[in-house]
C-alpha cells in the first residue's frame, strides 16, 4: 500500500492530508532530513544474535544513541541513551578532532562502538570515559566505566577481548578488562614521534586510520612508530570569526620528505619489542598490516614511493625477517585494498588484484603461489565481505551488473559459480555476519531513500530494520508531487570508452524553450558520482534547481573508479587534461538536446570538483560560462605526497606535467563568471591554494567573486553555513545563467544582476 500511495502522489493524487510543496533552500538544511531517518554503523554481534546500530536522538538527530534489534523476537530497543552520560557538550582532543575530520565525522554522542569478541558486551568511548555495556546483565550492572578516556583515540578491543586499547598523548595504552588496570605500553611518544597512530597521509589518502594491530592470541601487539621530523614544517593560518591561530604543521607536500614509519611487535608478557626489517629503502609506505592465525607471523604491505610496486611480506615475529609472498606492479600506480584474508588456518589466503585490468579475487597458498582466480571478467569487485569456510563460499560486493549499481554476490570456492544475493536495481551497501548466514542490506535507489533490511544467506528478506518508505509521515512526502527523478545514459569518450551521466531536468519542458545547464562535477580518482542510488549528496539541490528551470547534469569522466585500470589510467601524469576533455564531450552531448541552451552552461564542484571547475572554465571558456569552485586544489605541488604522486608521479620526474596540471598556468583563459569559495581553516586543501589563485587572478586583472568562511575546514560544516553557501551558489547561477543572452529583462531583474 505504501508504494501505491507513493505512485498516487507522483500522479498528483495526494494521500491523506499531505500538502504538495516546492523544495526550498531553507528546508534542504533543516531537520528532520528529507531523506528520512537513518541508522549508522549497523553490525552483527559476534554470535549473530543481535544487530546493533547508532540512531539519532528524537530531539537531536546529530546526537547518536546505541540501539539493538533481536532477530529472534523482531524487537528493537534503545540500549544506551548518550545524553545520560555526556553531562554536557563533548570535547575532543586535537588528535581526535583531526581523526574525525579525516573520517568526515560530524555527529556527537556515541559515534563508534565495538563488540567484545565473545558477543556478550560492547565498548564505546563517551564523555572522556571508556564504557563497557553488557546487554543481558542485570540493569544495575549493565554499564561499567572501564577507564578515564581523556584524549583517547582509536579505542578498541584486543582480538580475544582481554584488553581495551587506545592512543593518548602519542603513546599506546591498554586497559585490562577484568581488573580495570591501565598500562602504558609505549613511553617515548611526543613531539615529532608517535606510537600507534596512523600518519597524516595514511589517514587521509591510504584508508588506514590505525597504527596498531593485536595478534589473534592477545599476547602480541604490532604497532607503528612514526617519526615526522623529516617532513617540512609549514605554518597554516586558521582565521576564525574572533581571531586567528597560527598552526605549525608538518605537511608532506608533493615531492618533499615523508614520515619515517617503523613496525614493532611487542610481547605483552615482558614488553620486549621486535622491530620488523622493512628493507634498506626507508622512503616507503606501510599500507596494511595483517596477522596470520598462528600469532607467530604477520604480513606488511610495503608500497614504493612511486606507488608502482606493492610487496606483500610475511615476517616471523621472533626474528623480524621478511619473506616475500607476492608483488603487484604497474606502469601507472597500484591501488590499495583491504581484501587480504587468511583461511585454512593460515595455509591459504585470498588476495585482490587488478592484474587483469579489473579488480578480482584470487586464491593463493601459504607461500604466495597462485592456486586459482575466484572471480574474473570485465567488471570490478568492490570489496570482500565475508568467508564461510564450512560451506566454501566467499561473499563480495561488485559492479558485475553495471558500474551504476552495487550488489552482493557469493562465489563458490569449489566450482566458481556466482550467486547474486541482492536483486533490486540500485545501490546495496552490505554487512555480512561472520558465519555468512545473514546480511544487512543498506539499500537505496533514485526513488527510495536508504532503508536497512535483514536477509538470510539466500537473499530472502527477513525484516526491515528501517523501511523508510515515503508515506504520508515521511519528511519528503510534502514534496513528492513535484519530485523530479533523474535519467541516466552514456556517451563516448575520445578513446571509445563509455561515459555515464545522470541528468535532472524540469518536469515540464515548454515547447521551443531552451534551458540553462549546471554541470555538477567531481571528476577525481575514486570519485565516481553517477549511480542508481538515493542522491543525498547534492541530490535535493539538483531537484530544486530543476524545479527552478535548470538542467542539472553530472558525468563521470575517465580517471574515476569502478571501471577498471584502462578507465582510470588516462590521467596518469596529466591530471586536469582527459577529465576536461570528457566534460567537454558532455557539453557537446548537451548541445544536441533540443531543450538545452548550449550557450548557457555552468559548472560547479567541490575539492577535486572545484579543481575541475577551474580547469574547465580556463581551458574551455567557450563551453563553460559560469563556475562555482569550492575548496579547490590549484597547485598540485601544494597537495600531499601519497595522493598527488600516485597520479602525477614525482615532481622531479614530471615537471612539465605538474605545470600543465596547475590551475595557475591557465588563468589567462578565464572569460566567464567565477565564484571562488574556501574555508579559512582548511587543513586538507590549505587556504594557500585559494590565496595563490586570488593573487594570480588579480595580477591578470581577471574579475571574479569570492566567499570565505572563517573557522571552516574543508567540509564547511553546519546547517547554517551550508544554507548560506548553497543560497549563494543558487543566486549566482540564477543571476548569471538563468537569463538568456540578449534577452529583455524587467527592471527588478536587471537590478539584481551585478
Amino acid at each position: 500500500m505504501l508504494s501505491k500511495c507513493r505512485y498516487a502522489l507522483l500522479a498528483g493524487l495526494l494521500c491523506g492530508s499531505v500538502q504538495a510543496e516546492q523544495l526550498t533552500l531553507e528546508r534542504l538544511h533543516q531537520e528532520p532530513s528529507l531523506s528520512g531517518p537513518s541508522l549508522r554503523q549497523a553490525e552483527f554481534s559476534p554470535d549473530s544474535q543481535r544487530v546493533t546500530y547508532l540512531k539519532g536522538a528524537i530531539d537531536d538527530a546529530a546526537r547518536l544513541d546505541l540501539w539493538q534489534y533481536l532477530p529472534a523476537t523482531g524487537e528493537s530497543s534503545l540500549l544506551v541513551d548518550s545524553a545520560s552520560l555526556t553531562g554536557g557538550e563533548q570535547q575532543f582532543s586535537a588528535e581526535e578532532q583531526a581523526r574525525r575530520e579525516r573520517q568526515r565525522v560530524s555527529s556527537t554522542g556515541i559515534t563508534r562502538y565495538s563488540w567484545h569478541p565473545d558477543g556478550q558486551s560492547l565498548m564505546f568511548p563517551l564523555a572522556d570515559k571508556l564504557w563497557l555495556f553488557t546487554p543481558d546483565a542485570p540493569e544495575s550492572s549493565r554499564l561499567r566505566q572501564l577507564a578515564e578516556g581523556n584524549n583517547a583515540t582509536d579505542v578498541r578491543f584486543s582480538s580475544l577481548g582481554r584488553f581495551v586499547s587506545f592512543v593518548r598523548d602519542q603513546n599506546i595504552f591498554a586497559v585490562d578488562v577484568a581488573s580495570g588496570r591501565v598500562r602504558q605500553l609505549t613511553l617515548d611518544g611526543g613531539g615529532d614521534v608517535s606510537f600507534g597512530m596512523a600518519e597524516f597521509v595514511a589517514q587521509e589518502e591510504m584508508d588506514r586510520d590505525t597504527g596498531y594491530w593485536w595478534a589473534p592470541n592477545d599476547q602480541f601487539l604490532a604497532f607503528a612508530k612514526v617519526d615526522e621530523s623529516p617532513i617540512p614544517m609549514a605554518q597554516r593560518y586558521e582565521q576564525g570569526k574572533d581571531g586567528f591561530n597560527i598552526v605549525s604543521q608538518r605537511y608532506p607536500f608533493a615531492g618533499s620528505n615523508n614520515a619515517i614509519v617503523q613496525i614493532g611487535v611487542m610481547d605483552m608478557l615482558d614488553g620486549h619489542v621486535t622491530w620488523l626489517d622493512l628493507g634498506s629503502e626507508k622512503d616507503i609506505y606501510v599500507a596494511r598490516v595483517n596477522w596470520l592465525p598462528d600469532s607467530r607471523h604477520i604480513t606488511v604491505q610495503r608500497q614504493s614511493r612511486d606507488q608502482q610496486t606493492l610487496d606483500l611480506l610475511v615476517f616471523d615475529i621472533l626474528t623480524g625477517k621478511p619473506v616475500p609472498l607476492l608483488r603487484e606492479t604497474s606502469n601507472t600506480w597500484v591501488n590499495l585494498h583491504s581484501d587480504l584474508r587468511f583461511i585454512s588456518n593460515g595455509q591459504q589466503f585470498i588476495w585482490a588484484s587488478e592484474k587483469s585490468g579489473f579488480k578480482h579475487l584470487y586464491l593463493h597458498d601459504r607461500d604466495g603461489k597462485l592456486i586459482k582466480p575466484l572471480t574474473q571478467g570485465e567488471w570490478a569487485v568492490e570489496a570482500l565481505k565475508a568467508i564461510d569456510e564450512v560451506k566454501q563460499e566467499i561473499f563480495f560486493t561488485a559492479y558485475k551488473d553495471s558500474p551504476l549499481e552495487l550488489h552482493l554476490y557469493a562465489v563458490s570456492m569449489k566450482d566458481g559459480q556466482i550467486r547474486k544475493l541482492t536483486t533490486e536495481t540500485g545501490w546495496h551497501n552490505v554487512t555480512v555476519s561472520e558465519d555468512g548466514e545473514y546480511f544487512l542490506d543498506l539499500f537505496s535507489s533514485p526513488a527510495q531513500p536508504p532503508q536497512l533490511k535483514l536477509h538470510d544467506r539466500s537473499g530472502n528478506r527477513l525484516t526491515y530494520l528501517l523501511e523508510n518508505a515515503i508515506d504520508d509521515s515521511h519528511p519528503y512526502a510534502p514534496y513528492v508531487l513535484h519530485d523530479i527523478q533523474p535519467t541516466f545514459g552514456e556517451i563516448k569518450a575520445e578513446d571509445g570508452q563509455a561515459l555515464f551521466y545522470r541528468m535532472y531536468q524540469p518536469a515540464v519542458l515548454e515547447e521551443g524553450k531552451k534551458y540553462p545547464v549546471i554541470i555538477d562535477v567531481y571528476g577525481g580518482p575514486h570519485g565516481a558520482r553517477v549511480n542508481k542510488a538515493w542522491d543525498s549528496r547534492n541530490g535535493f539541490w539538483h531537484k530544486l534547481m530543476a524545479q527552478r528551470g535548470f538542467v542539472v547534469f553530472s558525468l563521470d569522466n575517465r580517471g574515476t573508479n569502478r571501471r577498471g585500470v584502462k578507465f582510470e589510467a588516462p590521467i596518469y601524469q596529466k591530471m586536469g587534461v582527459p577529465e576536461v576533455v570528457d566534460q567537454q564531450a558532455g557539453v557537446a552531448f548537451l548541445r544536441t538536446l533540443p531543450f538545452v541552451d548550449g550557450e548557457r552552461i555552468g559548472v560547479f564542484g567541490w575539492s577535486y570538483g572545484g579543481y575541475m571547475t577551474l580547469m574547465s572554465m580556463m581551458k574551455a571558456p567557450q563551453d563553460f560560462k559560469v563556475g562555482v569552485s569550492v575548496a579547490p586544489v590549484t597547485d598540485w605541488l601544494l597537495y600531499d605526497t601519497h595522493y598527488t604522486e600516485r597520479y602525477m608521479g614525482l615532481p622531479a620526474r614530471n615537471a612539465e606535467g605538474y605545470k600543465n596540471s596547475n590551475v595557475l598556468s591557465h588563468v589567462d583563459g578565464l572569460q566567464g563568471k567565477l565564484l571562488l569559495v574556501h574555508g579559512m581553516a582548511d587543513d586538507n586543501v590549505l587556504f594557500l591554494h585559494a590565496a595563490k589563485l586570488i593573487d594570480a587572478l588579480q595580477r591578470k586583472n581577471k574579475p571574479f567573486d569570492l566567499m570565505l568562511y572563517p573557522g571552516s575546514k574543508h567540509g564547511i560544516r553546519g546547517d547554517d553555513l551550508r544554507l548560506h553557501l548553497f543560497s549563494l551558489i543558487t543566486r549566482y547561477f540564477e543571476q548569471h545563467l538563468a537569463v538568456p543572452k540578449n534577452a529583455v529583462v524587467n527592471e527588478s531583474v536587471a537590478e539584481a544582476l551585478p
